[in-house]
């Protein structure tokens, strides 16, 4: 029996279960993480992908597991380990609003030595980014792996994410740091007011490019678009428009479209790659919580306008 190749793309990050609040006031829990939703995206957008974190040993870290299998991960990077799961309480969809639920959890304990022999020459694309790279040890552990990456000559992704704990000023250098070794960064509008508060979109964006002068620029806007800036050349895209659900996990979808548009097909030319991102994240915005939408999903919501 022949071994399974090792995956062009590894995800570095946390994976997480959500606690989502519907509308009548209950809950519902889904598997989730920035991370990990990119990762089950990728999978199930046809890239070879390995997810690397760690998730617990009980009934959460089960639907994790059970989910990432299902998506075509491949199973060798998920470690499991005795420690209590990492809980995020989605407490609006509309925009998201979370409250992490996270101490001495088992994201923490990845170790990154337990990865399968040979992953690195095998990758093509690294991703790093979101609520890991503010999580303590397991931060300088995954821009270990970043660096280890980029010496090693391959294309880092990296996501900041932001959420309330990267105001701390612990966080500042560790983003700094990722968005110089990046070649793809991805980020919002969200994104660029709590990283650089106070500053105006276009001045944002200038902050950013002036960290990370060499890398490609993803930048979303939920229903007002997307623009891909290669340089001082701008790209811009109209949003899909859809019967929005919520927009939990549209901007790893819109990641991992990205990033396995590149991957899969890189003879297709970048409006057609930007369309195809939209088409994604807007299917997944179809759909309640981190939805992982597939090729032939995407492809059917671009049909009525081929």
């Amino acid at each position: 029996m022949q071994a399974q190749r090792l995956p062009r793309y590894v995800v570095f990050g946390e994976a997480l279960t959500d606690m989502i609040r519907q509308d009548d006031g209950t809950w519902r829990s889904l598997p989730g993480g920035s991370c990990w939703n990119v990762a089950r995206v990728g999978a199930r957008l046809g890239v070879s992908t390995g997810y690397a974190g760690a998730v617990s040993m009980d009934a959460f870290g089960d639907e994790i597991a059970d989910a990432g299998a299902a998506a075509g991960l491949d199973a060798r990077f998920l470690q499991r380990v005795d420690a209590s799961p990492f809980i995020a309480m989605v407490t609006s969809r509309h925009p998201p609003r979370y409250v992490f639920l996270g101490e001495n959890t088992a994201d923490l304990h990845f170790r990154p030595e337990l990865l399968p022999a040979g992953w690195l020459d095998a990758a093509d694309v690294i991703h790093v980014g979101s609520l890991a790279l503010a999580r303590g040890p397991l931060a300088r552990r995954l821009v270990e792996q970043a660096l280890m990456a980029r010496q090693a000559g391959k294309r880092i992704a990296f996501d900041p994410n932001f959420r309330a704990a990267m105001r701390d000023a612990s966080y500042r250098p560790t983003f700094e740091l990722m968005a110089s070794i990046a070649s793809h960064i991805k980020v919002s509008d969200e994104d660029l007011e709590g990283l650089f508060p106070g500053l105006a979109p276009r001045d944002a964006l200038a902050a950013l490019r002036a960290l990370a002068p060499d890398a490609e620029i993803l930048f979303t806007r939920g229903a007002d678009g997307l623009s891909l800036i290669r340089g001082d050349h701008v790209l811009d895209a109209p949003a899909c428009r859809v019967d929005v659900v919520d927009t939990v996990g549209c901007g790893d979808a819109s990641m991992a479209a990205w990033i396995s548009g590149m991957l899969l097909h890189p003879e297709m030319a970048a409006p057609c790659q930007l369309t195809r991102i939209a088409a994604v994240a807007a299917t997944a915005a179809m759909h309640a919580g981190p939805y992982a939408p597939t090729e032939q999903e995407a492809e059917a919501l671009l049909e009525p306008a081929l």
